[in-house]
């Protein structure tokens, strides 16, 4: 009688899970979806900030330089170019 009462049990909760997961899971997935925005807001709110602090910063006609491009510098100690030929 004690295993049949334990494995009924065991159906109830597993069935019960089941149908409370059905009714309250769209809510979690809401929440949790509104809250990972507000976390990329924040993110993208922080940047923002900060390059509107940049801007008004700046005066009238002043130039800046963002990004200082790459110099592809060759070095010479490397050895010297053999021009070949092949042959048949």
């Amino acid at each position: 009688m004690g295993l049949l009462r334990t494995i009924l049990i065991i159906a109830l909760v597993y069935y019960g899970i089941k149908v409370l997961s059905r009714i309250f899971a769209p809510f979690l997935l809401k929440y949790a979806a509104k809250k990972a925005e507000q976390r990329f807001g924040d993110q993208f709110g922080q940047f923002n900030k900060g390059q509107q602090k940049q801007d008004t910063q700046k005066k009238e006609g002043e130039i800046t330089i963002d990004k200082i491009p790459n110099t592809k510098t060759s070095n010479k100690d490397v050895g010297e170019y053999v021009d070949y030929e092949e042959i048949e």
